[in-house]
């Protein structure tokens, strides 16, 4: 296609020209007013002037005409798979398309499908921006996007160089129920409740549903709690945290008949369980080098609220010296081992022995509180192997370890057993130091119960851990911890040791030694499963639908075992091997793309409304398409525009002058001289 057209291309720079042609224009209504002969032949040949400097210039194209562009934005996110969306979408591509190519191939179409950016929702603005990117803006007609309204970038485009139509899927009866948490704690206290402000919101054309809803809450699975809530309005739900470590709490309101969708029905939260002060009665059977370890140690934690006592001096010594005079105050057995013995977390008998000081009572009343649940420590001295050891006290029906009455006073290096290189509490602690020193004295022992996590002399046992009842018991048969505290020899990892003993003792989770966790990264589950003694079997692992699914361990160290699945739902999945249970939440609490599933057309409108285009709702029906011209209105009662832009590619250029120089000079001093004969005459 050839196109002609002139151009300029002036002689000397334009202000100069432009002043020569005002000068022309004033000589012309000069002569004119004063009536003068040769007024109109002078201004020609002015003009021929004034031409030759601007040297107007034939320019010819040879152009390739180009077709416009159009954009259609799909919207394949989650939301979109609710209801007919799927059908409405499908159809308005197949007849939006169908609809430019009979425009008899003058509209090139770039067709875009957007799916779920993970967290980040609909990133559809987005998508259009990087397609609008690929296109010259001269060949841009328009842009369709064919999605719920449901954008999670629309502030990212403010303007777009051609009308953006947005059609709309959904229906107009279309409701639905949602869970709002508005407000969570990120930890609890443990034995404590926490406040957790849910909401329950009805969203779109809401039919009546008598104002409130039920909500369910449950923790890891555990009982469910039912309430009844009033409709969009903050709630406080009080729960309880009763264990330690994270807790998975499951809230949810049951499905109503006509939600479009049950994916925001519930929220999934996690709350770290804490123990708000931990309370530690220790009783120091008599002064000695290690007392003050154990008490530096439970002092240094500022969560330790520690309560010690140290026997002086017992009550059978005969001196004269007068009861009340023994000692600063008296002694609260029964306040502390009967009153008020549930209020600690953890008690340490410091090489005590029997003094008279704690009636059999008292020492019963100890076991009760193991087997509730309580934690016991024994740092044994050589006590435990004569008369006076708390193993001739009903404190042996739960002891782990029984004393056969040698004492060994002969250096030694403690040592993990086998057990102990892979329980959490001493797992690693070889590691800390270079190398141990040695202790100077051990209590002869025969293992009861429970596991031998450290080894002394010939391998006898050195450090006990058992499970009583619902409780926990520590001995160490040895009173020479704090060797290792004054860097003896080296030293060694004493205060680590003691801090996970008594930790495990207060069921620390990270110390659990035979256990069942679950790990998720997004839908990619990590099970392992850790236990001392024995052979794993397999995980049952059931869906938050009730699907159930049997998983098999590999053995991947001594005592560990792991496997992994990739879940197909988001919510809480149980897993349980034996008697052992695990929770485990996937996926996002509430999606972002279901946080408000209903279909709108106002977080798109800005841009549609600048770029000139207009909203259409798919139940009317797909719009038909006209083609218009730049800066007229492109959109009506069921039509939608696309721009006409007749945009063209420039192959080749040719100039040449429209007539030259010397043309130019001959006609100027033919109408000036003209123009001097006519006023000469």
């Amino acid at each position: 296609m050839m196109q002609t057209t002139i151009t300029f291309a002036p002689i000397i720079p334009l202000p100069f020209i432009l002043g020569l042609g005002a000068l022309a224009l004033a000589l012309l209504v000069y002569g004119f007013w004063r009536g003068l002969p040769g007024w109109f032949f002078r201004t020609i040949a002015l003009g021929a002037l004034v031409a030759a400097l601007l040297n107007p210039m034939w320019r010819e194209e040879d152009r390739q005409g180009q077709s416009d562009v159009a954009i259609i934005v799909v919207d394949d996110s989650s939301s979109q798979t609710i209801s007919d969306r799927p059908a409405q979408t499908a159809n308005a591509l197949a007849k939006i398309t169908a609809a430019m190519q009979d425009l008899g191939g003058s509209i090139d179409i770039e067709t875009v499908h957007v799916a779920d950016a993970g967290s980040d929702g609909t990133l559809l603005l987005g998508a259009l921006g990087e397609a609008m990117g690929r296109v010259s803006a001269s060949r841009l007609a328009g842009a369709f996007l064919i999605t719920d309204g449901q954008a999670h970038d629309a502030d990212t485009l403010a303007n777009f160089p051609a009308p953006v139509h947005q059609l709309l899927t959904g229906e107009p009866h279309d409701w639905d129920r949602r869970m709002v948490i508005a407000t969570a704690p990120a930890f609890g206290i443990v034995g404590e409740s926490v406040e957790i402000v849910v909401r329950i919101e009805d969203l779109g054309a809401v039919p009546n549903t008598g104002g409130s809803a039920q909500v369910i809450a449950s923790i890891d699975g555990g009982e469910e709690q039912v309430f009844t809530l009033p409709l969009d309005e903050d709630i406080p739900l009080t729960l309880t945290i009763d264990h330690g470590g994270i807790n998975l709490l499951e809230i949810r309101t049951p499905p109503v008949f006509g939600e479009i969708t049950e994916a925001n029905d519930r929220a999934i939260l996690s709350v770290n369980g804490v123990r708000d002060r931990l309370r530690v009665l220790l009783i120091s059977g008599e002064p000695y080098q290690g007392e003050r370890t154990w008490r530096n140690l439970l002092k240094a934690d500022a969560s330790v609220d520690l309560v010690h006592f140290t026997i002086l001096r017992p009550p059978n010594k005969q001196d004269g010296v007068p009861y009340e005079e023994l000692s600063l105050i008296a002694f609260p057995t029964q306040e502390l081992f009967m009153d008020k013995i549930d209020d600690f977390d953890l008690i340490i008998f410091d090489r005590f022995r029997q003094q008279g000081v704690l009636p059999r009572p008292y020492l019963q009343n100890v076991v009760r509180y193991v087997n509730d649940g309580g934690a016991v420590l024994i740092a044994s001295g050589p006590s435990f192997a004569d008369v006076e050891s708390l193993y001739r006290t009903p404190l042996r029906d739960i002891l782990p370890a029984a004393p056969t009455g040698r004492i060994i006073e002969q250096g030694f290096t403690p040592a993990l057993s086998e057990v102990g290189r892979r329980h959490p509490v001493t797992e690693g602690l070889a590691g800390l130091s270079d190398g141990w020193g040695r202790w100077m004295r051990m209590v002869e022992t025969v293992p009861v119960s429970g596991h031998t996590l450290m080894r002394g002399l010939d391998g006898l046992p050195l450090l006990q851990l058992a499970r009583v009842g619902r409780g926990r018991i520590a001995q160490l048969t040895s009173d020479q911890a704090w060797l290792w505290t004054r860097g003896f020899e080296g030293g060694g990892p004493q205060r680590e040791l003691l801090r996970r003993v008594a930790h495990w003792l207060m069921k620390e989770p990270e110390l659990e030694e035979n256990v069942l966790r679950a790990t998720a990264l997004g839908m990619d589950v990590t099970v392992e499963r850790q236990m001392l003694d024995g052979e794993t079997g397999p995980v049952t692992v059931t869906s938050p639908s009730g699907v159930e699914q049997v998983l098999t361990l590999q053995k991947v160290t001594d005592g560990r075992w792991r496997a992994g699945f990739v879940a197909d739902e988001s919510g809480v999945y149980r897993l349980t091997e034996g008697d052992r249970v695990a929770v485990v939440a996937t996926g996002p609490t509430t999606p972002i793309e279901f946080r408000n599933p209903i279909a709108t057309a106002d977080l798109l409108a800005p841009l549609v409304q600048a770029s000139g285009g207009s909203s259409f709702r798919l139940f009317d029906g797909v719009p038909s398409l006209r083609q218009v011209r730049a800066g007229r209105v492109a959109a009506g009662r069921g039509w939608a525009g696309l721009v006409r832009r007749d945009a063209y590619l420039v192959q080749n250029v040719r100039q040449s002058a429209v007539a030259p120089g010397w043309a130019y000079l001959l006609i100027a001093a033919l109408f000036a001289l003209i123009g001097w004969r006519i006023e000469g005459r």
